[in-house]
């Protein structure tokens, strides 16, 4: 019999870590080793239902436990979600998480990562801040009785690209995506894919705000204008969660010392993988831009680059692993303390993340737009490199050796068959 190996993860929700959670049981799965069980958890507000409304992800479903109870305790349980939330319950238990887009974790990340007896992260960043992380435990009067840090072992597994999805399609499709994208005036637009989540201007992490701002400023007042598609939510599909967004939007256009600007698309809601990658494909997407301050991975820049077009990003956390500095653009900044908009539970005032240079957004933004060859010859080698080291299968590869590394054998359960008894003939006793 092989190995109970019980999975806890939000694997059937539209978030970033019901992605990961999703290629991370594929593999588990794919390695053929264990008998693997899922218990499907919620992430936050995020919307629910991913694996039922696509088809490509049903093989999932044989692997969910519709009542979430196990029948003995798994040989290796594994827990996707933040580290404070790790709990210990098999005999071998692993904790994998996204990792962290700042500098500093909180206290309880450490605590959560010292009950497992492995730890993975997304990324060899992500893997450095856990390392390097300590706190002082001091007694009420003030005194420092020691410091914790992680002792527990810890291995980043990238989240590998699908290169059967991802890649430059031979025909574009006609589909109504295709349509909308090519109903725009504007032969030249510019992508931005990911949440727009709390903090004020400036502030979020994804600096959604800050790149509507440089983007009408570069562009206002030129006679040849290039577009900014936003792909993008607050978490949900809902339609306030879309009137929120565009209120947004239009607040930052106000502020514009200009009535000649730019335009600026909004694309809301779920799509599949198959719907991103045509909106990838298509022809008026030129490039891809994210300001973001910091990145536990950023799948979507890994996946945009197989489409060979130009990537212009930030220089600093998980993403430039994987994104060649000779093949995109990576802007300089510095880092910068975390807002208090936007502290939380895990976001913590004693934390940095990255603050892009202005001057440089603005300048990129010029340049790609108007000596676009030079930069696509450079995307072509991105491409490259990222199937070369990033696939899925890549992640298959290294998630093996890991768990052929640290993974410990089990006893096997042997069936216990008694031999057949031989009982004595009754005999008639004359007398």
């Amino acid at each position: 019999m092989k190995p109970l190996f019980a999975i806890s993860c939000p694997i059937d929700t539209y978030s970033g870590y019901g992605t990961l959670a999703r290629d991370l049981v594929k593999a588990i799965i794919k390695l053929d080793r264990y008998d693997v069980k899922i218990l499907p958890q919620r992430w936050g507000n995020t919307a629910w239902g991913f694996i039922d409304n696509h088809e490509s992800w049903h093989f999932l479903k044989p692997y969910i436990l519709e009542n979430p109870k196990l029948e003995k305790q798994p040989e290796i349980w594994m827990q996707i979600t933040i580290p404070n939330e790790f709990q210990p319950l098999g005999k071998y238990n692993i904790g994998a998480t996204a990792g962290i887009e700042t500098t500093v974790p909180h206290h309880s990340w450490i605590e959560g990562c010292n009950k497992m007896n492995l730890i993975f992260t997304s990324s060899d960043f992500c893997k450095k801040v856990f390392e390097d992380a300590q706190y002082q435990v001091q007694t009420k009067q003030g005194q420092v009785q020691g410091t914790i840090k992680i002792t527990t072992p810890i291995e980043s597994v990238f989240c590998g690209v699908n290169t059967d999805v991802y890649k430059v399609l031979d025909k574009l499709p006609q589909s109504d995506l295709f349509d909308s994208i090519n109903s725009i005036p504007e032969s030249f637009a510019y992508l931005f894919v990911g949440h727009w989540m709390q903090g004020e201007f400036g502030e979020d992490r994804k600096n959604v705000g800050l790149l509507v701002k440089a983007f009408y400023e570069t562009f206002k007042n030129k006679k040849n204008k290039p577009a900014l598609v936003l792909k993008t939510s607050s978490g949900n599909s809902s339609y306030p969660d879309r009137e929120e967004i565009l209120k947004k939007i239009n607040i930052i256009k106000k502020s514009v010392n200009s009535k000649d600007l730019p335009n600026i698309y909004l694309l809301h809601g779920s799509f599949t993988d198959e719907e991103m990658n045509e909106l990838y494909n298509h022809p008026k997407v030129k490039a891809m831009v994210s300001l973001t301050k910091g990145e536990g991975f950023g799948l979507p820049l890994l996946e945009f680059s197989q489409v060979k077009k130009p990537i212009m990003t930030t220089n600093w956390s998980s993403h430039i692993e994987f994104l060649h500095p000779e093949h995109t653009v990576l802007m300089s900044g510095q880092l910068t303390p975390l807002h208090s908009s936007v502290i939380n539970d895990w976001f913590i005032k004693e934390a940095q993340w990255f603050s892009v240079n202005t001057t440089e957004v603005g300048h990129y933004f010029k340049d790609i737009f108007e000596n676009y060859k030079t930069y696509k010859e450079k995307a072509n080698r991105q491409a490259f490199y990222s199937r070369t080291n990033f696939s899925w299968d890549k992640m298959v590869d290294k998630l093996d050796a890991i768990f052929i590394q640290y993974i410990p054998e089990f006893p096997k359960e042997v069936k216990l068959e008694l031999p057949k008894l031989q009982l004595p003939k009754l005999e008639k006793i004359n007398g």
